[in-house]
């Protein structure tokens, strides 16, 4: 279709609204089509479509389409071929097209359908090619700048033939500049995306792994070779849906497959985990690239393994023996809250390799460092205001305990009239309050304590994963025939003591740790901090609250049944 001529080509201007969630939780909710031929509109349509998961209450006020819009209309299966037809021998034309192209890609891999490929045109590129002053590119706020009117919004036919009228109007300088489709995608700077290696063809229906069995259910599925041997592990809140998107992703170990064992969890974070223990089990090849989630989380950690440690901001929590603080949103703001931090107690701004010097820092000079590098500093002063700043984030909220810390220091300047410095502390205070209020996550040293915690499942209520985490780890998780409160004791066993400076995690549990301190983080579940005087009735009242049904599922014994 690339050598065909522009002016006489066929075109589908396409809109999409969407749950409002991102990645694997995105789903589609309506699409809407306008036939576009000659510069002129022509035929139309438009469907809602069903959903898996509940649709948010802003989602909902958003769009305008409700629950139960979406609970009567059509499974996907039924509504994506009819967009496909109409796409072949077409060129797609949407707003912000890369949205839109992969939402319906992906749509139509869950539904395990052949998505059309066709040559993609953006009317965003082209605004920003051939109408150059106008800065604003929103639909409606361009298609008002070309003189078109805007009747509705955020419904995908309205929208769709809006970004039809936008594309005609811009058409004619489009044809002008580009005698060829292929010669507009290049122009217009779009990336047409990559058709899968022809040695990689998709797998007939009728010799995939039989997946009805597969339920509705967040888990972990295992593709496995004729000969019982792992190709691929992954985990989703929707098996059956995730399982039959992998044989139109052009995979090459989709060819192999030939079975598929599953585990049922309670959770997507008992998905999570499950999936990371098996991958580092069985070692699939199908799972040789691993994952990598730019979720923003960062650790604020100092290793203790040196005589003058350093505050630093890292992805991960550290190995060893470490004081690690989070996982906070923000690399930026966390790189800022080291350095007040290191101001504050006069600690070193410099890297774990500390160069010698004849003369202070520019942060020595201005009394904020105690300049180990000069060499005549008795580790243990540094160490007594290294501990200083990190017990503020041992078993208690570090944002509240360094606000009272700095509030303490302004009164002690003030009382020994030391006014200079109590006005400094003063703004570096009303600086910390700031920051500490646009910084996410959890500031506290992971290490501290032991919690259980109930990671919900997506959809239905009162059901739950129980996961007990201590010292940052996870130390039991899912159903089991002992008590709760029994595994609570234990749990707290394998806490490090209270007060305690520093925790120790080893190399294999740090991707763990950081999977679950991000996944609660983001999600902030039911949690119960563990204490000796936690017992039974603590733990009979948090349930009750939070409607907890505790299912006699796989668990942790699944992993055992499934690695084998």
């Amino acid at each position: 279709m690339l050598d065909l001529p522009l002016a006489t080509a066929e075109f589908v201007a396409v809109d999409t609204e969407t749950n409002g969630l991102s990645g694997d939780k995105c789903e589609l909710t309506e699409i809407g089509a306008v036939l576009v031929g000659g510069g002129e509109l022509h035929e139309e349509w438009d469907s809602l479509v069903g959903v898996a998961q509940p649709l948010g209450r802003y989602i909902q006020r958003f769009t305008g389409i409700s629950q139960s819009m979406v609970d009567d209309a059509p499974a996907p299966e039924d509504v994506l071929p009819r967009l496909a037809n109409m796409l072949r021998g077409r060129v797609l034309v949407a707003h912000n097209s890369r949205f839109d192209v992969r939402v319906l890609r992906q749509a139509f891999a869950r539904a395990a359908l052949e998505w059309p490929d066709p040559p993609v045109i953006c009317t965003v590129q082209m605004a920003r090619r051939f109408a150059p002053l106008q800065r604003r590119r929103g639909l409606a706020t361009l298609a008002g700048a070309l003189g078109i009117d805007v009747e509705e919004v955020h419904r995908a036919l309205p929208d769709a033939r809006t970004c039809a009228r936008v594309f005609c109007a811009l058409f004619g300088r489009l044809c002008a500049n580009a005698p060829t489709i292929g010669d507009a995608i290049t122009i217009l700077g779009a990336k047409k995306v990559r058709k899968r290696p022809a040695s990689v063809p998709n797998r007939p229906r009728g010799e995939r792994p039989h997946l009805a069995a597969l339920p509705h259910e967040p888990g972990v599925y295992i593709f496995r070779d004729a000969d019982g041997q792992p190709l691929y592990v992954g985990k989703s809140v929707d098996l059956r849906v995730r399982a039959r998107s992998h044989f139109t992703s052009g995979a090459s170990w989709t060819q192999h497959a030939e079975h598929v064992d599953h585990t049922v969890t309670e959770s997507e974070l008992g998905a999570l985990l499950l999936e990371d223990r098996l991958i580092k089990a069985l070692k699939p090849p199908g799972n040789v690239k691993g994952k990598s989630d730019p979720d923003g989380y960062v650790y604020i950690r100092c290793r203790l393994d040196i005589p003058f440690p350093i505050l630093e901001v890292a992805l991960e929590p550290a190995v060893g023996h470490a004081v690690c603080v989070g996982p906070v949103r923000g690399r930026a703001a966390a790189a800022e809250l080291v350095e007040q931090l290191n101001s504050l107690f006069g600690l070193r701004h410099c890297g774990r390799s500390m160069p010698r010097r004849a003369h202070p820092s520019a942060y020595g000079q201005m009394g904020r460092c105690l300049s180990p590098c000069l060499n005549d500093l008795d580790p243990n002063v540094y160490r007594e205001r290294l501990d200083e700043a990190l017990r503020l984030f041992v078993g208690k909220s570090g944002a509240a305990a360094l606000l009272a810390r700095v509030d303490d220091q302004i009164r002690e300047a003030s009382a020994a009239q030391r006014y200079e410095r109590a006005a400094w502390l003063q703004r570096r205070r009303e600086r910390l309050e700031s920051l500490l209020a646009r910084l996410g996550g959890v500031l506290r040293a992971i290490h501290t304590g032991a919690r259980l915690v109930l990671a919900p499942h997506p959809s239905a209520a009162g059901r739950f994963d129980p996961i007990w985490v201590a010292g940052g780890r996870v130390v039991d998780w899912g159903a089991a025939e002992s008590s709760l409160v029994d595994r609570s004791m234990r749990a707290l066993k394998a806490a490090p003591p209270a007060g305690r400076l520093g925790g120790w995690l080893s190399a294999d549990a740090v991707a763990e740790a950081r999977l679950v301190g991000a996944w609660i983080a983001l999600n902030k579940p039911p949690t119960l901090e563990l204490g000796p005087r936690v017992g039974e009735a603590q733990h009979e009242r948090f349930l009750s609250r939070h409607g907890f049904v505790l299912h006699r599922g796989e668990g942790e014994r699944g992993l055992a049944s499934v690695a084998g």
